[in-house]
């Protein structure tokens, strides 16, 4: 709420005044204010304990901490370090309401506070500065990212989307040329094909369409809503049951009742490109396990498929959208590089992480989900 009043405030200001004009007003009134507070509670607080000078000073170099923090300009932490060291010689030392540098031991004390003074103001705004460079680079980081992210898509998209189109034209194409010859098992067959590549298509113009989302706006674009995780995974097992009845999945649960913030839409999709792709590229010899983890922060949900596992030299690469050479029949038909990717995109938005590693018979994906903080909300 505070925040908000405050943006109003400074709109209403910046509608007034130049943007220029505006924070050079207000870092002056603020360096002004700054040091009227402080002057009036060392004063309150002289009045308490006449000899305590030491303690005063402290006073005026928060004041010139905050000062600095909250001022655009190096010059105004140098004013207030200069009025602190008059303002406490002349007020707070013997004899009072007057100058004296001149008695013993007064100018290498002031000199000192000083100098400390200046160095107090010099280091929290170099350090502020720093801290906006930083930030501004982070920016530039996360901007190269998805660009980087973009490219990788637009060069799997003509990978991955090549062959289900190609497939779909020669079957359409035998079927449209051959329609009187072909017995019914065959016709049956190449519809079936048809329709399958046509779902396969449909699902990963769903996946493009949320990682486009989430690249342009982040996780600003998530509508987050605390979810029971175990209802999220088992419409998603519900869902891969449906498309592929063959596929069998055995699921473990814990006892705890397990929310988190998330999507559930874009999480549901998550452990459906993980399903699909244990189904079509994994070809595990035993039911796929479905494992739900948690500890005090975080929810894991993990997939484990008992096939022929992940390449070694493809593990750190596996989830970059940029297409591979496939392993497989199973991979030229179904790229995985965009569902994988997409499900990272998810992933890196809700908080989160994801990997996999291989296992003795197969391989396993994770990804976790921050828990929703219910002591903080107690709490509040």
């Amino acid at each position: 709420m505070k925040k908000y009043i405050w943006n109003l405030f400074t709109r209403f200001v910046e509608t007034i005044a130049p943007k220029h004009t505006f924070h050079a007003h207000f870092s002056l009134l603020f360096t002004i204010g700054a040091a009227g507070a402080a002057t009036l509670l060392a004063a309150l607080y002289h009045r308490i304990h006449p000899s305590g000078t030491a303690n005063i000073s402290l006073i005026y170099i928060l004041t010139i901490i905050l000062v600095s923090c909250y001022t655009d300009k190096y010059r105004y932490g140098i004013l207030t370090a200069i009025f602190s060291v008059f303002c406490i010689n002349y007020l707070y030392t013997y004899p009072f309401n007057e100058f004296n540098f001149t008695m013993s031991g007064y100018p290498f004390t002031f000199v000192v506070m000083y100098f400390i003074s200046i160095m107090t103001s010099a280091t929290t705004f170099h350090t502020k500065d720093q801290a906006s460079r930083i930030k501004a680079d982070e920016k530039l980081i996360m901007e190269a990212e998805k660009e980087k992210l973009r490219a990788n898509l637009l060069r799997a998209v003509s990978h991955d989307l090549r062959t289900p189109l190609t497939s779909m034209i020669g079957a359409s194409s035998s079927y449209l040329d051959n329609e009187a010859a072909l017995p019914e098992e065959e016709k049956r067959e190449l519809v079936a094909q048809i329709y399958e590549d046509a779902n396969w298509l449909l699902h990963m113009v769903e996946n493009l369409l949320s990682v486009t989302r989430i690249t342009e706006g982040g996780s600003n674009v998530l509508k987050k809503t605390p979810e029971a995780v175990e209802e999220v995974l088992f419409d998603a097992i519900s869902t891969v049951r449906k498309r592929y009845p063959d596929q069998k999945i055995h699921t473990q649960i814990p006892d705890d009742f397990l929310i988190a913030p998330m999507d559930p839409l874009l999480i549901k999709q998550v452990i459906l490109n993980l399903l699909e792709n244990s189904y079509f590229h994994a070809r595990s010899t035993h039911p796929v396990e479905c494992r739900l983890e948690h500890d005090r922060h975080l929810i894991r949900i993990l997939i484990r498929d008992f096939g022929s596992g992940i390449p070694p030299e493809r593990l750190d690469s596996i989830f970059d959208a940029a297409p591979s050479a496939p392993t497989s029949a199973a991979d030229t038909r179904k790229g995985m590089g965009i569902g994988l990717s997409i499900c990272k995109a998810i992933v890196t938005a809700h908080g989160g992480e994801i990997g996999v590693h291989n296992h003795p018979d197969g391989a396993e994906f994770y990804f976790t989900l921050p828990k929703e903080d219910t002591h903080h909300e107690a709490d509040d």
